[in-house]
């Protein structure tokens, strides 16, 4: 989402039960966003809205990568992976 004069906002108050709102506050946290855009996320899939556009940081730090450096090794892992399935790498002629 953009906020650039592409969207117009306009401010909302609400009252929520102090436990209700402690508990949304911890969940817009785990999520890594505001309160509001939690918020704004919640009505937007109620109404059917369009869904926010996803997070890429939530596809980082999922596993252990043992050490490997792709950007050093990529040339050998590919090998690696085809060799692996009985197939021959091709080199790229130039």
């Amino acid at each position: 989402m953009r906020y650039d004069g592409d969207i117009m906002m306009s401010r909302t108050q609400i009252t929520l039960e102090p436990e209700l709102q402690r508990q949304a506050h911890k969940r817009a946290s785990d999520m890594g966003v505001s309160f509001a855009e939690y918020v704004r996320r919640l009505v937007a899939r109620d109404l059917g809205g369009r869904r926010p556009a996803s997070n890429p940081a939530v596809v980082f730090d999922l596993g252990a990568s043992g050490g490997s450096n792709v950007a050093v090794n990529k040339d050998e892992m590919i090998a690696a992976a085809f060799a692996s399935r009985g197939r021959k790498p091709r080199r790229r002629s130039a």
